[in-house]
């Protein structure tokens, strides 16, 4: 095993370690902790925005960093190596567009929402929840797209073929959902079950766009 084998391996290890904890600390928030706030009493509430929400934001938005890192390290492997496939371009962009969500909408907008700068509180907090909310409808697919890629060598997305139509609509369905996590709404996104399942259907609708689009 060279060198650059090494490195390959060491950034799979550490892009699955960094994804597990931007994913699952973003799947709480969604799921666990934005129930909690709710129904928390005044004191509660005050302590867990206080001491819990930062801590947990902190891991949060630098796990999503180093995720972007390592996996920008893999697909320069891929590339290099001419792996690059539909399912590996589609998983990229989506994994792109919630690091930048992280970084440049959900964390500015919470840091309001908390009280740790001035600002609109319940407008950056809806800003903020679109956008994870997004996030989390985007991660179904991502992680299909990103595991699926090696998968699909003998199809019609496979390694070594022309990235085709139906990733270009694809990408253009993805440009619409982020520009309505950005000014939108949150439509069928508003209750846990519905992003959920809304996640799982614009997967399926991905797969089976890319599969049944030349």
């Amino acid at each position: 095993m060279d060198m650059m084998d090494l490195i390959n391996m060491f950034s799979r290890w550490s892009h699955l370690l960094f994804g597990i904890t931007w994913i699952g600390l973003l799947y709480y928030f969604n799921f666990v902790q934005g129930g909690y706030f709710k129904t928390a009493t005044p004191e509660a509430l005050t302590d867990a925005k206080a001491k819990l929400a930062p801590s947990a934001l902190w891991w949060f938005r630098w796990g999503a960093m180093f995720t972007f890192i390592t996996g920008l390290i893999l697909l320069a492997g891929v590339t290099k190596n001419a792996q690059l496939n539909s399912y590996i371009v589609m998983g990229a962009t989506l994994g792109t567009l919630m690091f930048l969500n992280v970084w440049m909408v959900i964390w500015p907008n919470q840091k309001i929402a908390l009280g740790m700068v001035e600002g609109d509180g319940p407008a950056a907090a809806g800003k903020a929840l679109l956008a994870s909310r997004t996030n989390v409808l985007f991660s179904g697919p991502m992680a299909f797209g990103m595991m699926a890629g090696p998968h699909f060598a003998g199809s019609s997305s496979g390694y070594g073929h022309p990235l085709g139509m139906g990733l270009w609509v694809v990408l253009a369905v993805i440009a619409l959902l982020e520009v309505n996590a950005l000014k939108g709404k949150q439509g069928p996104m508003t209750t846990v079950n519905g992003v959920i399942g809304s996640s799982v259907v614009l997967t399926v609708v991905f797969v089976g766009i890319l599969e049944m689009i030349a």
